[in-house]
């Protein structure tokens, strides 16, 4: 059993998860528990089914960030940070302090096409400022800035295809 806090849309939850059997999971957030139907589609992809539950179901990605303990989640066209406190298998925490230090890369959390170039080199940003937009999925997502600091490089090019992964912009 996995017990960790997680910050969604600025709203923070507690959440439990037990493994029943491969695929399948009790999920208790806040207190309130449903059984869930889990499997990975591709690197970021998880399918998601609630069979004993009114709930929609369906893919959700899971797409990291440059901030550790951070992912942005893509359900249905809406777009979130996710924030993990990194107890037990979490995704990990910001060390001292939950910021992060030094440099910082932006990348594309997943494929998709450059839709807006926001920053260019030498620029001051301030932290969660977006820098690049991203179409993927027939969605615009805003990528921001994990900190305050300078644009050092920018290798996004608007009108450009990129790959999950793809460092577009760093900050120092």
């Amino acid at each position: 059993m996995t017990s960790f806090n997680i910050d969604v849309n600025g709203r923070s939850r507690s959440v439990t998860i037990e493994r029943l059997r491969p695929g399948r999971f009790r999920v208790v957030v806040d207190g309130h528990a449903e059984f869930v139907d889990a499997e990975r589609i591709g690197d970021f992809g998880v399918s998601l089914l609630f069979p004993e539950a009114g709930h929609e179901s369906g893919a959700v990605q899971l797409a990291p960030t440059a901030s550790p303990g951070e992912r942005l989640a893509v359900w249905r066209g809406a777009t979130v940070p996710v924030v993990s406190n990194g107890r037990r298998g979490g995704f990990g925490s910001g060390g001292a302090g939950g910021r992060p230090h030094g440099e910082q890369k932006v990348a594309a959390p997943m494929p998709g096409r450059i839709v807006r170039v926001l920053v260019a080199e030498g620029d001051l940003v301030e932290a969660r400022q977006p820098v690049v937009v991203i179409e993927a999925m027939k969605m615009e997502n805003e990528l921001r800035s994990p900190v305050a600091g300078r644009v050092r490089e920018v290798s996004a090019t608007t009108g450009a295809s990129v790959e999950a992964g793809r460092v577009l912009v760093v900050i120092e």
